[in-house]
């Protein structure tokens, strides 16, 4: 199987009610609010080190069984310049999907450079339900055991 480095949209930012651990790199984050700016319709969105997908694409993926991913409820509001940029825009249910797996190996995980990989299965679901900004290219970091 093939495995991608997946870079998605930063739609926004930590909301106040995030509670998190900075002292470390790769921040540790126990409870997340995030808070969306802009959104283009994306179904994977991130803001460092979280990422977050819609409850449609969470149903997808479960239901392939897909591995090295694990999701929780995240609370998320529009900010004021969304409600001021995008005022007939309905956001989405969003859950936030949690990467804990090989890069490589698992259907989720995170490469040593802290990007996202994704298999080329898991990739196709984003594509399928829209995933238009995010960079993609060719995962090529060997496989470790």
């Amino acid at each position: 199987m093939d495995y991608y480095y997946v870079e998605p949209f930063v739609a926004g930012d930590f909301g106040k009610n995030t509670a998190l651990d900075n002292r470390v790199h790769r921040p540790i984050v126990h409870k997340l609010h995030y808070e969306i700016d802009v959104w283009i319709g994306d179904v994977l969105i991130r803001s460092f080190p979280c990422y977050l997908v819609t409850k449609e694409a969470e149903l997808e993926l479960l239901k392939m069984r897909v591995s090295g991913a694990t999701f929780a409820d995240v609370e998320v509001t529009a900010s004021e310049l969304f409600r001021r940029l995008q005022p007939e825009t309905e956001l989405p249910t969003f859950v936030w999907m949690k990467i804990h797996g090989r890069p490589g190996h698992d259907d989720f995980g995170m490469a040593s450079n802290h990007t996202l990989v994704v298999s080329e299965r898991a990739l196709d679901v984003f594509e399928r339900l829209g995933n238009e900004s995010a960079g993609i290219h060719s995962f090529d970091e060997p496989e470790k055991d």
